[in-house]
């Protein structure tokens, strides 16, 4: 298949995909972490007419999470970014593409375009971390977990500290380090949509 993975500079999503014999690309603002070949630099949205199989996108989460909203809410931020990050979501969400993942933590995607298809956790897929991930599917199925670690929601895991906070202090760079598709559903996503 041809795929689309938008938003993405680590390019785990993409090698996943590659890996199975996909002519999978990335595309994002930023240079891939991995300098392959198989990276586009710019805007998505110029690319999303290109008859695409598939697209996987991640659109940037700093105007959207539900963690961060309070920063517009509180009025230290203009609303229109978000206005606008959310007018960024629904032009991937509608793209002339049969099957469609976006993906973005929990956020008001849900209550202003709509509620996600699935809900995922690293932890289903082999990885030691805790994070509720946001799926809304077009024409895919519902991940099915591959490689879950015992426990449950409440169980602690590596990236968290005793009160359920993610380890990662404050950087330059955190959203960047957060922004990882981790390669445990990179791998699922390639088997399963592949």
């Amino acid at each position: 298949m041809k795929i689309l993975v938008a938003c993405e500079y680590s390019g785990r999503v993409r090698e996943s995909f590659r890996a199975l014999g996909h002519d999978a690309w990335s595309c994002d603002l930023l240079p891939s972490e991995d300098n392959s070949d198989h990276h586009i630099v710019g805007d998505c949205l110029s690319l999303i007419n290109d008859n695409w199989e598939m697209m996987i996108a991640h659109p940037p989460c700093t105007y959207l999470a539900v963690s961060g909203m309070h920063w517009t809410t509180r009025g230290l931020r203009d609303p229109q970014l978000t206005e606008d990050a959310l007018e960024f979501v629904k032009k991937l969400m509608y793209a002339p593409i049969p099957r469609i993942c976006i993906e973005n933590p929990v956020s008001i995607i849900s209550s202003r375009i709509r509620k996600p298809d699935q809900i995922i956790q690293p932890w289903w897929f082999g990885e030691d971390a805790s994070k509720k991930t946001c799926l809304w599917l077009s024409g895919l199925s519902p991940l099915i977990a591959t490689n879950p670690l015992p426990g449950d929601n409440k169980t602690r895991r590596a990236n968290q500290t005793q009160n359920g906070q993610n380890k990662l202090g404050p950087s330059a760079d955190r959203w960047k380090e957060r922004s990882r598709t981790y390669l445990g559903i990179a791998k699922a996503m390639a088997d399963q949509w592949g």
